[in-house]
């Protein structure tokens, strides 16, 4: 088939990839527009730009698919299929309709579960403990077309939004292959989403980072991975920005630790019993993270940054910073 691809950020990589080793061919890679970055504020071009480049594709970077001048861009490619993955610009459905079999999408969850722009955060920020990636025919709707393929893949203990977003990216590229194999000899089957179980997946705004020391450890615990590697969750330390890059729950407690006792419980032998710490207070500081009381249970953190320095795990960062006594900002 005579394909098109169109993919902004690292997620569309190892799809473009695979269609370019496909036995389909590939006529032309659309991407967004190059964007100033850095200090000087250059223009960037995307990765998938960068990667089309160097796969000797012709790169397309409208601005927008609502001009004349766009959609005469696509008709001309006389596309059997286009392929979008993360593009970042909304296809009006008279560019949909351009392609012969129609526009397919890889989409980061097992639909109808989080449609929307960020899937993966909030599928983590849930709770979930499975996702996946289905491949849809577009429709007008956001995210509402009809699926061709869908795969599972369960959420680790361990998992951030890194992590899955790299397992989704390699699943998601399998799976656009065997969608389009099947279109292509005439044996794909088109499924309706289901009218239950639809949920909204909305765009992750920067100031979601910021860590409310007054939840329960669990669900702190999801808001870091979650927003790893992007926008990082963070907390305020005596005005300075601080950011907690990974984290463990050690006690998901039913009420507060006495301060000073890592995971609650009885204060040892010989050692006062103390008032509960507050939330965002540290109640030990150790080579093995540094133990901060949450509304409910005591979150480890394990790996942090403060602003302008590098990322540390816990016991290299505690030889430099002082946290006895410290208390973390809720909001």
């Amino acid at each position: 088939m005579r394909l098109g691809f169109a993919g902004t950020p690292e997620f569309a990589i190892p799809a473009l990839e695979a269609l370019a080793r496909s036995r389909h061919a590939l006529m032309g890679v659309f991407t967004q527009p190059d964007r100033p970055a850095g200090r000087g504020q250059s223009l960037h071009p995307s990765v998938v730009k960068q990667r089309a480049v160097q796969l000797g594709l012709p790169v397309h970077q409208p601005v927008s698919f609502k001009t004349p001048e766009a959609a005469a861009m696509l008709r001309d490619l006389d596309l059997d299929a286009l392929v979008v993955v993360a593009y970042g610009l909304i296809l009006p459905a008279a560019a949909l309709a351009l392609p012969r079999l129609g526009c397919f999408n890889i989409h980061g969850s097992l639909l109808p579960r989080w449609r929307g722009a960020a899937p993966i955060q909030r599928a983590l920020l849930a709770g979930d403990t499975m996702t996946g990636v289905t491949i849809m025919r577009m429709e007008a709707g956001l995210d509402t077309g009809p699926m061709l393929v869908a795969r599972a893949v369960p959420v680790g203990a361990g998992d951030s939004a890194g992590t899955v977003h790299d397992k989704l990216a390699g699943l998601g590229a399998e799976l656009i292959v065997e969608a389009l194999d099947a279109a292509a000899d005439g044996y794909a089957v088109e499924t309706p989403q289901p009218a239950a179980g639809i949920t909204y997946a909305n765009k992750v705004d920067k100031s979601e980072a910021l860590i409310d020391w007054r939840g329960d450890a669990a669900s702190i615990l999801r808001h870091v991975r979650a927003f790893n590697p992007w926008p990082v969750a963070e907390t305020r330390w005596d005005g300075t920005q601080l950011r907690v890059w990974d984290a463990e729950v050690v006690d998901e407690g039913g009420g507060q630790p006495p301060a000073g006792v890592p995971g609650g419980g009885q204060p040892p032998a010989g050692v006062p019993e103390q008032a509960p710490a507050g939330p965002g207070s540290v109640v030990v500081a150790s080579s093995a993270g540094v133990d901060v009381a949450c509304g409910r249970g005591v979150l480890r953190l394990l790996r942090l940054q403060l602003a302008g320095r590098k990322p540390l795990a816990a016991a290299e960062f505690i030889k430099a910073q002082r946290l006895a006594g410290a208390v973390f900002a809720n909001s």
